[in-house]
This record gives structure tokens, C-alpha cells and sequence, in this order.
């Protein structure tokens, strides 16, 4: 047995009580879906800024009668500290997802990115010192590596940040430090890395590749490729992100608190393979796509050319072990992003 399914069994027997902030949008959802099937009691914070009450619905629809009325939902904004200490009221563990993601957003945008990411995280983590919660784990990312060169990524070994997103996330686990010094609280930091899976939004100019390349594939519009194809990333299936935040927030293991962690599973795809799995696994569906090609364009500013997460950090010390590879998430998905495009004018499909 798993450390992971030792964990959900301990979970069933004993329930706790849960803040996700960020809860209608991609991981945030995927987070709540999971600790209902657990029977847990979540208490959700979004404002819809990005998150999508949607997604609230689909959940709703995934578990039972008596899991949904375990959930409390609070429309709100982490930039508001009240909102937040009231969120965090009688909480054990906090999963701190909320941000404003995409490293072009935060080139267009800095201030907006700065207020939301570093201001309304460190309201979070006020009133997780303020409501003495148990623990939080907080969203990081692979952008904090910034400039750094080597591969794969161990956690001791960070660059200069390439964006206005990557400097937010590094001030966050910055604080999060400070915050676990002076005040004696545990936090953790996952430093995730390209995250997808189902409910991860394929529309509007800052979609992330795996969604919007599966939903121009089903619509017979155009892939393009920033650079020459070579660019690589680690790819992490939703699922795995899961487990390593329930893993993170209820760890017995002392040395394990107050770390940040990789969040990945060790495992290099080129944005040219990444295309050419996402095409045949598609085409099973859909045979048309068999002979797509992409299109190539510049390389864009603030993207880290490569990126390769060692993992061994968290296997030790938080029992974490991926259970999805990059191929077995994109067929997992596949029905989500067959059903989005289905509910648009698409004569394809």
C-alpha cells in the first residue's frame, strides 16, 4: 500500500476540515472533487477571476448528495483580508491554489499579477497564522528555476526569475520562509510543474499548451510551436497534484515541513513529441488528425527553454509517487476536451 492510500484511508476514518482557495478554477476543482470523494469538509474561496462556476457544477455532479453539503462556498478575494481570515475560520489545512497564472499575462500585466499573487498570498498567510490553521501548502512553480541551466531541477538550485510570475512565486516561497521563523507556522511549497488534465480551460489567448493544442487539433485550426520544437517540459497530469498536496498538508514527518518540493514526474517531452502524442492519441477518436503538422513561429519572451524536475525530494520525505505519466493523462482527459469542443460550432467532430 501506497503512502498516498494510507493517507485516504486515515482521511475516511477521520475527517478534517479544509480551505481551498482558488477552488472553481483547474487544480483548485480537482482538488475539492477529491477531498469530497474523501468525505472531507472544504471550505472554497474564489472570486471567478479565472476560476469558473462551471467547474463547481461538474464537481457537484461527480459526487454525492451528503459530499456536496460537506462543501462551503465563499464568493471572495484573497486581496481582501477579512474575506480571507473569514475563509480560514476553524480550518485544519490550507491549499493555497488562487493566482493569476501565465507567464505572457504577467509580462502584459505586472501590476495586476503582483497584487494578486504576492498581496493576496500574504493576506492567506496571515490569516493562516491569524485562525491558527494546522498547515498550509501553497502553489509554487518550475519558473522560480528562472535562468538556472542545469537539468533536471533539484529544489537547492534556483535562478533569476524570467517574468513578473516567476518573481511572485519566488517572493511567495520567500515569505513563506520568513513566516514559518517568526511565526512558527508550517507551510509547504509544491513547485508545480506545467500541470493539466480535465478542467483546464482551452480558450483565450493565455491557455496552456496541452488544452489548446488538443482543442485546435479537434477544431482543425492551426498548433503553433514558439521556437524550434526542442523547447521541453515535464509534464504533470492533475492527478499527481492531487496526491502530493493531500500528501503535503497531512505529512508526520517533521523533517518534511517547511520545504518546497518538486511536483512533477521526472520525465523530459519535447513541444515536438508533446504534439506528436496529443495528434495519436486524437486520431484514435478522430482520424482526420493522424496527418496535422504544426506550425512554427519566434521563440516568446520569459520562457525557460527547458525544464526537468528531480523528484527525489519529495518520494523521501513525502512518500509522493506519480501514478500518471504524460500519455496515460492525455487519454484520461480525452473525454473533457472531446466534450468542450462538442459543446462549440465545430463541423469536425
Amino acid at each position: 500500500m501506497t503512502q498516498y492510500e494510507i493517507i485516504k484511508n486515515q482521511l475516511l476514518k477521520n475527517p478534517c476540515k479544509w480551505l481551498v482557495t482558488g477552488v472553481a478554477g483547474f487544480i483548485g476543482s480537482n482538488l475539492l472533487e477529491a477531498l469530497l470523494c474523501l468525505n472531507q469538509e472544504v471550505v472554497g474561496l474564489d472570486n471567478f477571476i479565472t476560476g469558473k462556476k462551471e467547474n463547481l457544477n461538474v464537481v457537484q455532479g461527480a459526487v454525492t448528495a451528503d459530499q456536496w453539503n460537506r462543501f462551503q462556498f465563499i464568493e471572495g478575494d484573497i486581496c481582501d483580508l477579512a474575506v480571507c481570515q473569514r475563509s480560514a475560520s476553524g480550518v485544519d489545512y490550507v491549499l493555497h491554489q488562487a493566482a493569476l497564472g501565465s507567464v505572457p499575462r504577467s509580462i502584459e500585466n505586472p501590476l495586476r499579477t503582483n497584487q494578486i499573487n504576492i498581496d493576496g498570498t500574504l493576506n492567506v498567510f496571515v490569516a493562516v497564522r491569524d485562525q491558527k490553521v494546522k498547515r498550509l501548502v501553497y502553489a509554487s512553480s518550475s519558473s522560480v528555476y528562472g535562468d538556472h541551466p542545469g537539468l533536471p531541477k533539484v529544489e537547492h538550485s534556483v535562478g533569476t526569475p524570467l517574468s513578473p510570475y516567476a518573481v511572485t512565486k519566488a517572493v511567495n516561497e520567500l515569505y513563506a520562509g520568513v513566516f514559518a521563523s517568526t511565526y512558527g507556522l508550517e507551510l509547504i511549497g509544491l513547485r508545480y510543474f506545467n500541470v493539466f488534465g480535465k478542467r483546464q480551460d482551452p480558450d483565450g489567448p493565455y491557455a496552456a499548451v496541452i488544452p489548446k493544442w488538443i482543442a485546435s487539433l479537434i477544431m482543425g485550426e492551426p498548433v503553433v510551436i514558439y521556437g524550434d520544437g526542442e523547447t521541453s517540459r515535464d509534464f504533470c497530469f492533475v492527478e499527481n497534484v492531487v496526491q502530493a498536496n493531500i500528501l503535503a498538508a497531512t505529512t508526520e514527518n517533521r523533517e518534511a515541513v517547511n520545504q518546497v518540493y518538486n511536483v512533477a514526474v521526472n520525465q523530459r517531452t519535447t513541444l515536438t513529441e508533446l504534439f506528436g502524442i496529443l495528434r495519436d492519441v486524437l486520431a484514435t477518436s478522430l482520424p482526420h488528425i493522424k496527418d496535422s503538422r504544426p506550425l512554427y513561429e519566434d521563440f516568446r519572451a520569459g520562457d525557460i527553454r527547458h525544464s526537468l524536475a528531480d523528484i527525489s525530494k519529495a518520494i523521501r520525505l513525502l512518500g509522493y509517487h506519480p501514478q500518471f505519466q504524460i500519455k496515460e493523462g492525455i487519454e484520461k482527459s480525452l473525454g473533457y476536451y472531446l466534450g468542450k469542443c462538442r459543446g462549440k460550432t465545430c463541423s469536425r467532430v
